[in-house]
């Protein structure tokens, strides 16, 4: 009755889909601070984890009972007889959409980050769940209306993609953006994620997972033309991804100078969902120009929804997913190779599809509108205004910080202070010899601090600067410093940065027989390149120092055991 085959091939397939929590764990994570990453982490858990029995519980029987073209049956638990993929068992089948459910409900997460109340949060990925993503999901895949009039969806550009990304859009219209995102005047502010190297390893699970998203939707494996179909999807799912990242790597280029990171990871993804729809119906050359096409539109639409309709969308989610999953289901009826515009089908494909996407907003908007009304003017939708300032991890769970005990690490590059000294050699330096002064019928020697503010990877350097000239005592601190110069000019998501905060290390010397003077002449020579950034050098006068241990004062605190 069953094939192993088709069986293992979904059941592998759903676990690559299941990894893709991971992949938008690690994206938003990423493109988010540092102070609501575990929040973040907990609502993309708890996607999966209350979805799973809520889908269980209501939304499969939503989704694929026979019912009638708007609804399927109520059947709790999966009890019921279902229509399943040849040699498939029901279970594999229950696991392998409910992985698809759980990629609809997490998309919001990150567009409504880091001011939405846990609660809140919980309590509609639980609703989306049970019945509006498989509502909607019914008339495309359960047999519903718009199966029967031909709307083609293979993997879920509109099924699942657009249902998260108008979710999104409206969770996020009616959340608000994030405090000190937009000034008076309206205008856009940069708050840069606290880490690209989460983000990008983001984006990789997440193209990793789409090679079981995609081809897993064949829900078979078996027969030559399965085989034939599912190679060609692996290639134009890939090269949808591929062409897309490429052109907004080239597109933000142009417009901000440099290539954006951020943008271009976004790409990636844009490309992805769009061609998620038709990654069946069109040839490797159709999926390049869709990739390509949704590349564009991907940056101008997270540009529009940002500095133009003010949307706070920290991840880029509703242009991503929202804006290009609808994309994507519109051009399959341009590029299909069997019935689509371009191969002679006329306009009747591209018009079924434009009535399918049109269908689904609707749909998602007025039940989303809805539930975020009702969550808002209950429970309440937001965090408080200190809340969302000291971040939600610390107010949400209790948690002081996502990166307890860590530190970034200062790493000197074998060879580097030999290369800084070679190029700009240092005059000889006499050694001075400390004379300790006795405290009683003489002048205590002037103190003087020297607090230097620099590149981590600088650090070395100026310590073996400072031992060369007889100083060796000073503390070191790991600092956050404002990297932005006049005159530079650096963009976060096509947004002008006015402040961008970088690792540093801050240095304080206390010096009194070494004269002042050439501890700041060395230490510029350790420090100097020639670009913005190499740091700055303050100078304070030092009353006086006590040594805690021995009550000893002045010079003498600052010398080491005999």
């Amino acid at each position: 009755m069953y094939s192993s085959v088709n069986t293992i091939w979904i059941l592998v397939a759903a676990a690559l889909v299941f990894f893709m929590q991971a992949g938008f764990a690690m994206v938003e994570t990423g493109f988010t601070r540092a102070k609501n990453a575990g929040n973040i982490i907990m609502k993309n858990l708890m996607d999966f984890s209350l979805g799973t029995p809520i889908f269980w519980l209501l939304g499969f029987g939503f989704m694929f009972g026979t019912g009638n073209g708007f609804f399927g049956w109520f059947d709790p638990m999966v009890k019921g007889e279902y229509a399943l993929p040849d040699g498939v068992p029901l279970m594999a089948f229950l696991i392998f959409q409910t992985v698809f459910c759980a990629t609809a409900a997490t998309i919001v997460s990150g567009a409504m980050a880091e001011r939405t109340k846990f609660s809140s949060y919980c309590i509609y990925s639980m609703v989306i769940s049970a019945l509006i993503y498989p509502v909607s999901g019914h008339w495309i895949w359960g047999g519903g209306w718009l199966a029967e009039m031909g709307f083609h969806d293979f993997a879920g550009s509109t099924v699942v993609h657009m249902v998260g990304g108008v979710s999104a859009l409206i969770g996020t219209m009616m959340l608000g953006p994030r405090i000190g995102k937009y000034d008076k005047n309206g205008k856009s502010k940069a708050i840069p994620g606290h880490s690209i190297t989460l983000g990008a390893l983001g984006v990789f699970i997440l193209w990793f997972g789409w090679f079981g998203f995609n081809p897993g939707s064949t829900v078979s494996a078996t027969g030559d033309d399965v085989i034939l179909s599912m190679s060609n999807i692996f290639v134009t799912t890939n090269m949808a991804a591929a062409v897309s990242s490429i052109t907004v790597m080239v597109l933000t280029w142009i417009r901000y100078k440099k290539p954006d990171v951020s943008m271009t990871l976004n790409g990636s993804l844009a490309g992805l969902v769009a061609i998620t729809a038709g990654c069946d119906a069109v040839s490797p050359l159709g999926a390049a120009i869709i990739g390509l096409i949704a590349g564009i539109v991907v940056v101008f639409a997270i540009e529009f929804i940002d500095k133009v309709l003010k949307i706070d969308d920290p991840v880029g989610a509703i242009g991503v997913h929202g804006v290009c999953g609808a994309l994507g289901t519109i051009l399959t009826g341009v590029f299909a190779v069997d019935g689509g515009l371009l191969y002679g089908g006329g306009f009747s494909y591209l018009t079924t599809q434009l009535i399918g996407v049109l269908a689904v907003i609707a749909w998602v908007v007025v039940t989303m509108s809805v539930v975020f009304f009702v969550i808002k003017k209950t429970v309440g939708l937001r965090v408080s205004k200190e809340e969302e300032m000291d971040g939600l991890d610390v107010h949400e769970h209790g948690l002081v910080s996502a990166y307890a005990d860590f530190m970034p690490a200062v790493d000197m590059p074998s060879g580097i202070l030999t290369e800084v000294t070679a190029n700009k050699p240092m005059k000889e330096v006499v050694p001075v010899t400390r004379v300790k002064v006795e405290k009683e019928g003489k002048e205590q020697a002037k103190l003087t601090k020297v607090e230097i503010i620099t590149k981590q990877n600088k650090f070395e350097a100026l310590k073996a600067a400072m031992n060369a000239i007889g100083v060796t005592g000073m503390t070191v601190t790991n600092v956050l410093g404002c990297g932005i110069q006049k005159g530079a000019s650096e963009y976060y998501r096509g947004v002008p940065m006015d402040m961008n905060l970088l690792p540093k290390v801050q240095v304080e010397i206390v010096v009194s027989k070494v004269p002042v003077d050439m501890v700041v002449e060395e230490a510029r020579k350790a420090l100097y390149t020639g670009n913005i950034g190499d740091g700055k050098i303050f100078v304070y006068d030092v009353e006086n120092v006590i040594k805690v241990r021995t009550g000893e004062t002045g010079y003498d605190a600052l010398q080491g055991e005999e």
